[in-house]
């Protein structure tokens, strides 16, 4: 009894550790791709932003070259949630995500089933190893690739081997075939089996993989595996659900249609499951593959055969009525007004991570985005000075001490983003990237402290009843004029530009520090002649010094990236006066 209980546990852990491999490889074979892709990835990803129809061919071929359609749909959900993808725009990149993800069936049935690819596996391991110790980026990332694919079919083999043979156990077959001879309530019963083992599995690559080899072993047969495929595709939207949980309306909207597109085809797809069944057995006779239906051998291929199938078919006829879609995904989960929108972070979450050339993407975006939030923060500072703006006074105020805390809340918030990465594997030039952006931040945040500080003095000097004459207004308008000349040239650095170009953030701090000494030269002789007041001076004084500051971190940020030679051109966000008012 007692070895009996140990050969069972025994068979569990190893199979447990055979998927673990098949799950690490794959793992380690999305990442290398998507570091040896690198700044393709990026212009692929930007060209997403033009039609539905490009947004399809893009959602294939990223799927395919990162071999996760849940890593495709988690940065379109990222993308969503920053404005820089419409919901309308992002349907047509999760469409083709769900064709991408066929390609890996394909692998696996391909080479996993008919050939011994665990002979392959481990000279191709051989082959890779090499490149791990090679210093060059592009070399070592190759190498990873290698041994990700290796590892890949490692498991795979591993798995084959570590799954039972329920024919030495007949009652375990005949418990099993009592629930695939219940008709409609088999198929049923068999796609939530596949919903839930995607959840927990947490990879439709894998249970694909475990479905291929159940089929193949016998356990159930082609139309009950078929029936799992399609639980499948519904688990799989489970990981963008949850990272859509943490952002906005937008992001939520993009995976719930997910969830919708593919439930909604699951269901057409179930009230004519026999006869789509006889048509991909027929494809597969006609193909030469032979039919899985009276060929139990054939299973593993036709399946693959009918994941493709459905896929491709549910969205050339969802494609035509995305706007219904979407109308009814609006209608599921409303957009709330922006101003009840507490503010999130865009580009970046904490749920899920991609890595290489795509995280440091989305961190530059975010950057970009908290140095535009910094440059609206001054311009509140500008029109707490402005004469006309008096009724509104203590609104605007009370919108920079938000934007202060906002600007706090970024910071952090970037900088642990960065410092999670930070110990990732990473080449030495993202490295060097995530070093120049946890510079950059805090130099951000500089700025912000400096905006705030102006603010209180704006503040401070209203509750005290002290009035700037025409001649302070005039010379602090003068001064914030260049600083915010400065920002201009700062956020343009950070965002559009391949190579930095100090000359104009150079100009611009020249001119904050050369008015800043005549001011100062002049402050003293002003005050002793009567221009203004004493009181006013301290204020004046204390405003054009902080001007000053920001002058001075401000260029610091041009610095920083100019000498990591690091900025490459961004897609510029648009910005809206929703936005703004929803913050």
């Amino acid at each position: 009894m007692a070895s009996s209980v140990y050969q069972v546990v025994l068979s569990f852990l190893t199979l447990v550790g055979a998927l673990g491999i098949f799950l690490y490889g794959m793992k380690l074979l999305s990442e290398s791709l998507q570091k040896v892709a690198g700044k393709r990835m990026k212009h692929l990803l930007e060209s997403m932003t033009s039609t539905r129809l490009k947004g399809l061919l893009m959602g294939i071929l990223v799927t395919v070259v990162i071999q996760s359609s849940s890593a495709t749909t988690v940065m379109v959900v990222g993308f969503v949630n920053a404005g820089l993808l419409t919901l309308v725009q992002a349907v047509g990149v999760i469409m083709g995500a769900n064709i991408g993800t066929t390609v890996t069936a394909w692998i696996i049935s391909l080479f996993g089933f008919q050939t011994n690819i665990g002979l392959m596996a481990l000279p191709l391991l051989g082959l890779g190893v090499p490149f791990l110790f090679s210093k060059r980026d592009n070399l070592h990332s190759i190498g990873e690739l290698i041994l990700g694919f290796s590892l890949l079919f490692l498991g795979l083999t591993f798995l084959q081997d570590s799954v039972p043979d329920l024919s030495q156990y007949p009652h375990v077959l005949e418990t099993l075939s009592q629930y695939t001879q219940l008709g409609i309530w088999s198929v049923l019963l068999f796609v939530l089996f596949g919903i839930l083992l995607t959840v927990v599995v947490q990879s439709s690559s894998a249970t694909m993989a475990l479905t291929l080899l159940m089929c193949a072993n016998g356990w159930i047969d082609f139309t009950m595996a078929a029936a799992m495929v399609l639980g499948e595709n519904v688990g799989t939207t489970i990981t963008a659900v949850v990272a859509a949980s943490v952002g906005n309306v937008s992001a939520r909207q993009t995976a719930l249609f997910h969830l919708v597109f593919n439930v909604l085809g699951v269901v057409w797809v179930i009230l004519l499951f026999t006869p789509f069944l006889h048509l991909v057995d027929r494809m597969a006779l006609e193909s030469g593959i032979g039919s899985p239906i009276l060929d139990p051998s054939k299973a593993p291929i036709a399946l693959s055969l009918f994941h493709t199938s459905f896929n491709v078919v549910n969205t050339l006829v969802m494609f035509w009525f995305t706007p219904q879609l979407v109308a009814l995904v609006k209608r599921i989960l409303p957009q709330k007004e922006t101003e009840d929108e507490e503010y999130r972070l865009r580009f970046i979450g904490h749920d899920y991570m991609p890595t290489g050339e795509l995280a440091l993407l989305s961190v530059w975006k975010e950057v970009g985005g908290y140095a535009r939030r910094v440059h609206r923060m001054f311009g509140f500072v500008q029109r707490m000075l402005d004469p006309a703006n008096e009724k509104d006074f203590e609104k605007t105020y009370q919108r920079i001490l938000k934007y202060e805390n906002i600007s706090d809340r970024m910071e952090v918030e970037i900088g642990n983003y960065l410092g999670r990465l930070h110990t990732s594997e990473l080449s030495d030039s993202a490295r060097q990237q995530v070093n120049a952006l946890m510079k950059i931040i805090s130099d951000i945040e500089s700025i912000a402290d400096c905006c705030h500080n102006a603010g209180k003095i704006l503040k401070r000097k209203s509750e005290a009843n002290i009035w700037f004459n025409e001649y302070i207004q005039r010379h602090i308008d003068e001064m914030m004029d260049y600083v915010d000349q400065a920002f201009t040239v700062m956020t343009q650095n950070l965002e559009n530009n391949s190579e930095v170009d100090l000359a104009p953030a150079k100009h611009c701090e020249g001119q904050i520090d050369r008015y800043r000494n005549v001011l100062k030269r002049e402050h003293l002789k002003n005050v002793e002649t009567g221009v203004y007041s004493y009181e006013a001076g301290v204020f004046y004084s204390d405003l054009y010094s902080q001007c000053e500051r920001m002058g001075d971190y401000i260029i610091n940020v041009s610095e920083d990236i100019q000498e990591m030679g690091l900025v490459e051109k961004k897609m510029p966000v648009e910005e809206t006066e929703e936005e703004d008012a929803g913050e």
